[in-house]
């Protein structure tokens, strides 16, 4: 497995250390995970900065028991 190294603004991070019971790196390994597939899923005719941009793209039913509130996200 390769590593890759993130930055985040100092702030997301203290909320983040308030959260210890979510594991963010299997938080944003699935984030990865599914926008590769929404990549993978984009129709020729259709644009990708269209795509991205998309609200419906940014809002994903996460699996995390722990806090539901990222189901929102």
């Amino acid at each position: 497995m390769t590593n890759i190294t993130l930055s985040i603004d100092d702030d997301v991070y203290k909320v983040m250390k308030k959260h210890s019971e979510i594991k963010w790196s299997e938080f944003v390994r699935k984030a990865i995970k599914q926008r590769i597939k929404e990549l993978d899923a984009i129709k020729p005719n259709e644009s990708i900065p269209t795509m991205l941009s998309s609200e419906q793209v940014l809002r994903k039913d996460w699996d995390n028991k722990h806090d539901e509130r990222w189901n929102d996200v």
